[in-house]
């Protein structure tokens, strides 16, 4: 395997088609270094988005009302169904399907109304594509870490008079998203990758920054091999923070909840005693 490895990486460096001074030339380019900027920021929002919508769907999933569980399914059945690609194209000539947006009173005035072309731009397509699709698997994986804790944990809680809000939020969701980090890890780095399908949006990232430039220069391993480098740069620093995040969860882990039943059964005589007390 090494040797393969070996002889791939050496047939690669020495082929003097790949233009290996044309790549150092654009590698820092302004518009490539643009690009990159917007691959990051679209990771991130659609990342962050995408989980803050997971975490209610997961919650709704887990419900006990039949409406929350079926509109959870439904919105999971759908984003997690339909291509990123076709949603992104899709958003995009969304003013066709609705060409204004207005808030009113249901079956009165119109409050406000905006132009769907004003509001659906590019970049809030990209978005929407993206974080909707990344909320459908942030969903499951949520909703399978907060199956995985212990029911016990939930009962303590509620014998201490914590409503189900209080032991979701402080006891149920922090050790959910330990659980949840190594495959939302895998999920960054794969909405990363999935940035570049925003390029067919026109949208400048880092793919469609060397599109532009090999589209004027006729100069196109070069340009996508700088494209390659910026990726695989991207994805390491993100491997690279994902297990130190784990590392750090890991060895804090066990304290963590050590801590956390130590305090629970603190508590729980003191408030028997107040109880029996009243």
């Amino acid at each position: 395997m090494m040797v393969c490895f070996a002889f791939f990486a050496q047939s690669i460096a020495t082929n003097q088609n790949i233009q290996w001074p044309v790549v150092a030339q654009y590698l820092f380019h302004p518009d490539i270094l643009s690009g990159l900027g917007m691959t990051i920021l679209l990771t991130v929002l659609a990342i962050l988005i995408g989980l803050a919508i997971g975490v209610i769907l997961a919650i709704m999933r887990l419900s006990s009302s039949r409406v929350f569980q079926g509109a959870s399914w439904a919105w999971i059945w759908f984003f997690r169904g339909v291509p990123p690609l076709v949603q992104l194209i899709f958003w995009y000539n969304l003013a066709l399907l609705i060409p204004e947006i207005s808030i009113g009173i249901p079956f009165g005035p119109k409050l406000a109304v905006w132009d769907t072309n004003d509001l659906i731009t590019p970049f809030s397509a990209a978005i929407l594509g993206l974080a909707f699709t990344e909320s459908a698997y942030a969903a499951e994986m949520l909703r399978a870490g907060i199956q995985a804790v212990s029911s016990g944990q939930v009962e303590a809680c509620a014998t201490l008079g914590m409503t189900r809000g209080q032991t979701l939020r402080r006891i149920v969701l922090p050790q959910a998203l330990r659980i949840v980090i190594p495959p939302i890890g895998n999920d960054t780095i794969s909405m990363l990758k999935f940035t570049s399908l925003v390029s067919v949006l026109a949208l400048p990232d880092v793919l469609y920054s060397a599109q532009m430039i090999y589209a004027r220069t006729y100069q196109t391993i070069p340009l996508l091999v700088v494209a390659t480098i910026w990726y695989l740069v991207l994805t390491t620093l993100l491997t690279f923070a994902e297990h130190a995040v784990e590392k750090r969860l890991h060895s804090g882990n066990r304290t963590s909840l050590r801590d956390m039943a130590r305090r629970l059964f603190a508590i729980a005589p003191f408030r028997h005693q107040k109880e029996l007390a009243q």
